[in-house]
């Protein structure tokens, strides 16, 4: 059977797997409506993550191009505005995204890029790429957290790990987690957090759901690695310089076979009690000249956050040397 066109009439099913189905045909096929006005002579049937295509093999050929580059978008920018589908779907010449796609670690949700923002966020990039256990050291504000979980994240992308593993020492910064209501899961949730936060940043809502619930991503804290050997991962240990000596060795010692460790920490926010020593700065001084072992030190220069925060820390750094005030007015201890 052929069409007036002498063209073969040809049917073919896409598999939709590499993004989202919904993301890609949009809530109630918003998008594959929109689709369909682009090529006219095809029929196009979408049944869970499958979409079926008939029509012209000219036609059909054409479309699985196109939508096929609709996916690969998808997958990029978790994301697909009207603009860019009919830029596709109507000429298949789309341009990337305006903007310096160089040194981009990630393309998060709603088209955010994550890339290193300053000279030592792309050394520790840099040193991820080139050792398998990496510490980063450094005042809060400066992304060791957020671009740790981006270096994550893009390995499990590029299949270079099964899973990513986040954890925290579960130590009280001044509250009780015993007084907190709920189960333990409850009570760790709020603290484990800022990793939660990331993460919703770079994973599709569902797709996020998803890892979290087969344990392709797991969030937990320090006391729950105890006894296990972590392969084929990207484990990261945040605020580690809440850890003590002896978590510290355990933690380090759970690497097993194809894993990276990345390590974040800031020395001046240790909230052990008083007669616990962090293990943090120990193992960074000894492993620090350990192959296959980088260490990267961010400092003041390295805050991404508001420019208040420098200043912030500029004064407690004065505050814990004794410095007196940039004012020169004595403080009510010095009265």
């Amino acid at each position: 059977m052929a069409d007036k066109t002498n063209h073969p009439l040809s049917e073919r099913t896409i598999h939709i797997t590499a993004v989202e189905p919904l993301a890609v045909l949009g809530p109630n096929d918003q998008n594959l409506w929109a689709i369909r006005e682009f090529f006219p002579k095809l029929n196009l049937v979408a049944r869970g993550d499958q979409l079926k295509v008939i029509g012209p093999g000219d036609q059909v050929d054409l479309f699985l191009e196109r939508f096929e580059q609709l996916q690969r978008h998808v997958a990029k920018y978790n994301e697909l505005p009207r603009k860019v589908l009919d830029d596709i779907m109507g000429s298949g010449d789309k341009q990337e995204e305006d903007g310096d796609e160089s040194g981009v670690i990630v393309h998060g949700n709603f088209g955010l890029r994550v890339k290193p923002r300053t000279r030592n966020q792309q050394r520790l990039v840099d040193a991820v790429v080139k050792n398998d256990m990496v510490f980063a050291v450094g005042p809060a504000g400066t992304g060791k957290t957020y671009t740790a979980v981006a270096l994550a994240v893009r390995a499990l992308k590029d299949r270079q790990v099964r899973k990513i593993i986040l954890t925290r020492p579960a130590v009280e910064a001044g509250e009780n987690l015993g007084f907190l209501p709920g189960d333990l899961r409850e009570k760790l949730d709020p603290y484990l957090q800022p990793l939660y936060d990331a993460l919703k940043d770079m994973v599709p809502p569902q797709k996020l759901v998803e890892y979290l619930e087969t344990g392709v991503i797991q969030i937990a804290p320090l006391a729950f690695m105890r006894g296990r050997t972590l392969d084929h991962a990207f484990v990261i240990l945040d605020e580690a310089q809440n850890a003590s000596l002896p978590q510290m060795k355990m933690f380090l010692t759970r690497m097993g076979r194809d894993a990276k460790f990345l390590i974040t920490g800031d020395a001046t926010q240790v909230d052990l009690p008083d007669r616990v020593r962090s293990g943090l700065m120990p193992a960074v001084d000894h492993l620090r000249a350990v192959e296959g072992v980088a260490v990267i030190d961010l400092d003041e220069k390295d805050v991404i956050r508001h420019e208040l925060v420098t200043r912030v820390i500029a004064a407690f750094k004065d505050i814990e040397e004794n410095r007196p005030p940039a004012n020169g007015k004595p403080t009510t201890e010095q009265k």
